[in-house]
C-alpha cells in the first residue's frame, strides 16, 4: 500500500501531538488541523496501523506511533530545529572556560545536556580500539636524563622525561632505541609484558632497567588510548516522564546507565552528515534499550580520538529539538579541545527558538 502525502501528514501530526502530550491521538485532534472528515482520518489511521506505522493502546481509541513510525518521521517528516540565539549563547557560555582536565569538561558537558533535555545523558571518550607502538625514540637531555618519545600506529605521539641516578651516553641510548624498535613495536598491550619478560632473560641488569621503564610508559600510553571513559548524568530525569512511572521499568534502565562497563562497550554507529545519529527502540543493540530511543552526537577530542555524547529517553521524544541541542554541545566540545570557542553569543543561528519541546 502506497504511503500517500495525506497519510504522511496524518502520521506527522500524530507523532508531534504524542510527543507533546504523551496521550494517544484520536481523529478529532487531527481533524482540527486538517480539512478532512473524522471518517476519512480514521480510515487513514487504520491503514497506517496496518502498515506498522501506528499502534493502538488497548485502553484508548487513539493511536500512538510505532518505532517504524518514528523512524519514518525522523528520516522524512521531521523539520530541522534551530536553537534560539539565547539557547546557543547558554551552551557556549557553559563551555567557554579555561581548558580543564578532559574528565571534568566531559562530566560538566554531560550534566548540561541532561539539564537542557530533561533526559539522562551519557558521554564516552577515547576508545580508539587496538593500538600498537610503531616507533620509539630516545633523546638525551643531559648526562642523567632523557626523553622517551612513542608513536602509535594511529599516529598519536606521547613523550616523557626520565631522570636517572647514573650517567647515560648517546651510544647507550642509540643501542636501547634499536632494541626497543626491534622487540617492542607492532605489539599490543597484552603482548608487551611477555616480550618484556623474554628480553629480561638476555639483557644486562642496567639495560633491562632502562628498557623496563620505557616499555612501562608505552603500556600506560596504550592503555589510556584503548580504554573508553564513561560519564553519566541525570538518570533521575526518567521518573519525570509518564513512560517510567512504573518503577520497575525505570529501575531497569537506571541500572543500565549506572553500569559503566556496559555503557563503555556500547557500539557507536556511524554518524549522519550533521554528526548526529538517532536510534529508535529495537534499533538499539542493548536489550535494556529496546523500549527507548537514544540520540547521539560525536565530537573531536584531538590526537585522532573522538568522543560521543548522548541522551536516553522514551520513544516519545522530540527528536529534532534534542538532536539540535546535542549537535550544538558536540560542536562546542570539538572547538574546546581543538581551538578557542567563538565568543559566547556569536552564532549563525537566526531562529527565534519557538516550537518544540525540550
Amino acid at each position: 500500500m502506497e504511503l500517500t502525502e495525506r497519510k504522511k501528514r496524518i502520521l506527522r501530526i500524530i507523532v508531534e501531538d504524542y510527543i507533546a502530550t504523551a496521550e494517544p491521538v484520536g481523529s478529532k485532534a487531527i481533524s482540527a488541523k486538517l480539512e478532512l472528515s473524522s471518517a476519512t482520518i480514521r480510515n487513514e489511521m487504520a491503514d497506517l496501523e496496518e502498515l506498522g506505522y501506528l499502534e493502538k493502546p488497548h485502553t484508548s481509541a487513539g493511536r500512538v506511533p510505532s518505532p517504524r513510525g518514528y523512524r519514518l518521521y525522523v528520516n522524512e517528516l521531521m523539520e530541522e530545529q534551530r536553537l534560539s540565539l539565547e539557547e546557543t549563547r547558554q551552551i557556549n557560555q557553559a563551555l567557554h572556560t579555561k581548558m580543564q582536565e578532559l574528565d571534568r569538561v566531559i562530566d560538566q558537558a554531560g550534566k548540561m545536556v541532561s539539564q537542557l533535555t530533561n533526559y539522562p545523558a551519557f558521554a564516552l571518550t577515547g576508545g580508539t580500539g587496538r593500538v600498537v607502538v610503531s616507533r620509539f625514540d630516545l633523546i638525551l637531555v643531559d648526562n642523567n636524563s632523557f626523553i622517551a618519545v612513542i608513536m602509535t600506529d594511529s599516529r598519536q605521539v606521547r613523550n616523557k622525561l626520565f631522570r636517572l641516578p647514573n650517567d647515560l651516553t648517546v651510544e647507550q641510548l642509540q643501542m636501547l632505541t634499536t632494541l626497543l624498535n626491534t622487540a617492542f613495536t607492532g605489539k599490543t598491550l597484552e603482548e608487551l609484558t611477555p616480550e618484556l619478560m623474554r628480553v629480561a632473560e638476555h639483557a644486562a641488569g642496567s639495560s633491562y632497567g632502562l628498557i623496563s621503564i620505557v616499555v612501562s610508559f608505552a603500556m600506560e600510553c596504550l592503555e589510556d588510548l584503548e580504554n573508553r571513559s564513561v560519564y553519566t548524568a541525570g538518570a533521575s530525569h526518567l521518573l519525570e516522564h509518564p513512560e517510567y512511572q512504573d518503577v520497575g521499568k525505570a529501575q531497569k534502565l537506571m541500572s543500565y546507565l549506572a553500569d559503566a562497563p556496559k555503557l563503555s562497550s556500547l557500539p557507536i554507529p556511524a554518524m549522519g552528515e550533521d554528526n548526529t545519529r538517532i536510534l529508535i527502540g529495537p534499533e538499539n543493540v542493548a536489550e535494556e534499550l529496546k523500549d527507548t530511543s537514544v540520540v547521539l552526537a560525536s565530537y573531536d577530542i584531538g590526537d585522532g580520538m573522538k568522543g560521543v555524547i548522548g541522551v536516553v529517553g522514551p520513544t516519545r521524544m522530540d527528536y529534532a529539538r534534542v538532536a539540535a541541542k546535542l549537535s550544538c554541545v558536540a560542536e562546542g566540545l570539538s572547538h574546546l579541545f581543538g581551538q578557542e570557542l567563538p565568543p559566547a553569543g556569536q552564532d549563525k543561528t537566526t531562529d527565534d527558538g519557538s516550537g518544540g519541546n525540550a
